[in-house]
């Protein structure tokens, strides 16, 4: 009934600093390929900023939980309110449960959209997962157990981060381009 009024972001023309934070799940192999992990990063549309991601055997809403309870750490980090954000992704299972919807939209006033035709409509986020991964395949691949890649990918993610130039930033770095903001 809502139809394409539940993809929220579709219908903004001026994005600013945290007004939208993506996020989705996407699998990582690692142990030469023999095991897969799921990866739930959620990124800030504008600074291109990993404010949280958790790493799991799989993708449930106790993962996706996990990695939004670390973006609020940094989010809070950073002094950035988070009441009417809008938080997009996909409308898979782990996003449309009650845990989810209860801690987001409810306890943490969040405002949720949804993509309307799977990946498609979540192109920054699908974009960051292939371009992540792609980067980083040989590092996941080397891993042997979950905790091994738990670090790398902290690691990995703290580099894109802290380090890693973006040409959508002017070739800065997500935290760099904040504390230019910030100026």
């Amino acid at each position: 009934e809502a139809a394409s009024r539940i993809d929220l972001v579709a219908q903004l023309k001026d994005i600013s600093y945290f007004d939208v934070l993506y996020t989705d799940f996407t699998a990582i192999r690692y142990q030469r390929g023999l095991a897969k992990a799921q990866l739930i990063p959620i990124i800030d549309h504008t600074s291109k900023l990993v404010a949280g991601h958790a790493l799991g055997e799989s993708a449930d809403t106790d993962l996706a939980l996990q990695a939004w309870k670390k973006a609020l750490l940094t989010l809070q980090r950073l002094a950035q309110k988070i009441e009417g954000t809008i938080i997009h992704h996909d409308q898979d299972g782990v996003f449309i449960g009650h845990g989810w919807l209860n801690q987001v939209m409810i306890k943490d006033k969040m405002r949720i959209s949804f993509s309307l035709d799977g990946a498609k409509g979540n192109v920054y986020m699908e974009s960051f997962n292939g371009r992540f991964k792609e980067e980083n395949r040989l590092l996941f691949w080397e891993q042997e157990d979950l905790e091994s890649l738990r670090k790398v990918v902290k690691s990995r993610l703290r580099y894109y981060n802290y380090v890693r130039r973006h040409s959508a930033l002017d070739y800065k770095s997500p935290m760099n381009y904040l504390k230019e903001k910030d100026k």
